[in-house]
């Protein structure tokens, strides 16, 4: 590009930009578009992306993003930035502008009202960190059909990153990825493409680094993906690794399997040796499987009861492509789930099932490199995933919360019912459910909540959720005009009779006020908490519904999660043990309230908050009427707390009556 053309586009820029901000508040729309149109054809370039970061402390006085989304920039989410990036039109460039923006709070240069240089830092490495193939892309098939798809989006966001990785603290970088990697895999998710990436492209920065306490922290993830014993790490071919194992005595491949094992239950990632050894072990020494899946003695009750369909699965489920269900397989077996009775013909009938063509197709998108595995191998291990895994089943990108709590719920607690939508789904094309007497087929229902379902996600919740969340949509429309809200119905129905007749919810259906909160505070004490409810505990999950809110305690959304148990954690302090279906459920929702996925007696895929505070984000719950404790005994000092939390969060959207 010449010197020439570089200072036309600035000119242009510098022109439009100049109206902008001498324009009426009023006005401001009206000049917009000449500043995008000017930016984006500066963006083509780093110079000038540089070029517009020198204007970014005026952004906001000029008005660039008056009357839009990015207005308020206390109100921005690190998630969204990538989907932004890679839309078409000016989306993309307004997201540019408002990341330069927030550089510029973040280095000082501009002092926001709202925003701090801390906040905005902390936002900008969260951004890298949610989208690091952008900054080292991957030179894969996938990667090189997006970018076909996507070209301007991708181009623009990779010398956006480049940019924004030059003007920030490499190592502080990889200090976040070392912690989100952390608390990504604590919640031990099905899905683990997203760990996995960071994994790597962690160990793509450290690379010429010095510092050794970084490498040793990174080792034991790199490891658990790459492989974590001597002979994985010597032969990384699996082919020849496998021909290396026949080659061990009993005292070596005993150890091999242990160290695998090891590496596996500690970070819930599975290197591709692993599901080379199981089949091995398999075919040539059953007795050290239980070994290589680090049983409990109930797992090895379990394997031992059902061997040969313990053999069965793992020939027909694990591969290096699928291999991440050794680690179902392990926590399945842990679990006792194959002594549910109809749990076995359930997956015997999945291995040899009839599945649709769009199915197939859809199972083997989700696996790019599946190494010539059949549609029926990929849906299987998917099963053994999340029957083994009932917390770690997640919504992906779509807004199916619902739909993920339902196959999470069912996974725990009745299994058989689960096999038995499986395989109507992926054979039929069709499921139905029983609504106040009257069968809803998913076949004859449009629509829904995700109609363009985001794929990515696990292979049970990629056949099922289209079904499901079509099914929901339709109960929730059925009841729209009843005057309640319509959960109190559609739960039940839904989820199953476990779900408790008795609801509350804070916000009063006709007028959209809220009214007696304090009434409902206690309510939720009385019918939960152990020192006011008589001692009744909770047998199933309830499925119940939070506030989301941002780090600010704004409010961002209404989101299904289900309460999993209520207990003291090792501080001696109640808390409310859930299960959260983005599985991300360590976050900051303000007024510091930051959901815990570890460290105060969280099971794997749990999310805890103290009582209190879980309290104050919540909008509805179920109950058992017959089962209340003594709401009257609740401190009013509890009660004001808990309402002041919500008064000054969510509650500044209502109002209060």
């Amino acid at each position: 590009m010449s010197s020439e053309l570089t200072d036309k586009k600035v000119e242009k820029f510098q022109r439009a930009f100049d109206e902008l901000d001498k324009s009426a508040v009023f006005a401001k729309t009206m000049y917009q578009t000449d500043v995008f149109q000017a930016a984006g054809r500066l963006m083509e370039s780093e110079a000038g992306i540089e070029c517009l970061y020198h204007f970014s402390d005026r952004f906001d006085e000029a008005g660039v993003f008056s009357g839009g989304p990015w207005e308020d920039a206390s109100k921005l989410q690190a998630p969204l930035v990538a989907g932004s990036l890679m839309a078409e039109g000016v989306t993309s460039i307004i997201e540019v502008l408002s990341d330069l923006r927030m550089l510029a709070i973040a280095k000082e240069k501009y002092h926001h009202s709202s925003v701090g240089s801390e906040e905005a830092s902390a936002f900008l490495h969260e951004v890298l960190a949610l989208n690091l193939d952008s900054l080292f892309p991957n030179a894969t098939e996938e990667t090189r059909l997006q970018m076909k798809e996507q070209k301007e989006g991708h181009e623009r966001s990779q010398k956006f990153f480049q940019f924004l990785f030059s003007n920030l603290s490499a190592n502080i970088l990889t200090e976040t990825l070392l912690s989100e990697i952390d608390r990504l895999t604590a919640q031990r998710p099905i899905m683990v493409k997203r760990s996995v990436s960071m994994i790597k492209m962690a160990k793509n920065l450290q690379k010429g680094e010095d510092d050794d306490s970084e490498q040793r922290a990174l080792s034991h993830y790199i490891k658990a993906i790459e492989g974590p014993t001597r002979l994985s790490q010597q032969y990384p071919e699996i082919n020849v690794y496998r021909k290396k194992l026949k080659d061990l005595n009993e005292m070596e491949i005993e150890e091999e399997a242990e160290s695998l094992a090891k590496s596996m239950q500690e970070t819930g990632l599975v290197a591709p040796h692993h599901a080379i050894l199981v089949r091995y072990l398999n075919r040539a020494n059953p007795a050290l499987l239980s070994k290589a899946l680090m049983l409990s003695d109930k797992g090895k009750a379990n394997i031992e009861e059902h061997y040969e369909l313990v053999k069965q699965l793992i020939k027909v489920a694990i591969y290096p492509a699928t291999r991440q269900s050794v680690y179902g397989l392990s926590k399945l077996l842990d679990r006792g789930v194959l002594s549910s009775s109809p749990v076995i013909p359930g997956l015997r009938r999945l291995i040899e099932l009839d599945i649709k063509p769009e199915v197939r197709k859809d199972l083997f998108s989700s696996y790019r490199n599946r190494e010539g595995l059949t549609s029926n191998t990929l849906l299987v291990s998917g099963v053994i995933s999340v029957l083994g895994q009932p917390l770690g089943v997640g919504q992906g990108m779509n807004p199916t919360c619902q739909s993920a709590r339902g196959i999470s719920l069912w996974a725990q607690h009745a299994p058989g019912y689960l096999l038995e939508l499986i395989p109507r789904a992926a054979r039929d094309g069709d499921i139905d459910f029983m609504f106040e007497g009257i069968p809803l087929h998913s076949k004859d229902l449009k629509g829904g909540l995700a109609p363009d379902l985001h794929k990515e996600l696990d292979p049970v919740s990629l056949v099922l959720v289209p079904h499901l969340d079509r099914i929901y949509n339709e109960m929730m429309t059925r009841v729209a005009l009843r005057g309640d809200d319509g959960h109190r119905w559609v739960n039940p129905a839904f989820y199953g009779n476990w779900v408790q007749n008795g609801f509350s919810t804070v916000i009063e259906p006709i007028t959209g006020t809220i009214s007696d909160y304090a009434g409902y505070v206690r309510l939720f004490y009385a019918t939960h908490h152990p020192d006011y409810n008589d001692d009744y505990e909770l047998i199933y999950p309830n499925p119940v519904g939070i506030y989301i809110t941002n780090v600010h305690g704004k409010l961002l959304g209404l989101h299904a999660v289900s309460i999993l148990r209520i207990a003291k954690d090792p501080q001696d302090e109640y808390r409310v043990y859930f299960y959260n279906p983005n599985n991300d459920g360590s976050q900051n929702w303000g007024q510091g309230i930051k959901p815990s996925v570890s460290g105060h007696g969280e099971i794997e895929g749990e999310s805890s908050l103290p009582f209190h505070q879980f309290v104050s984000r919540l909008y509805a719950f179920h109950y058992n009427p017959y089962e209340q404790g003594e709401a009257f005994a609740v401190e009013e000092e509890i009660v004001d707390g808990i309402e002041k939390l919500a008064r000054e969060s969510w509650g500044k959207e209502y109002t209060w009556v």
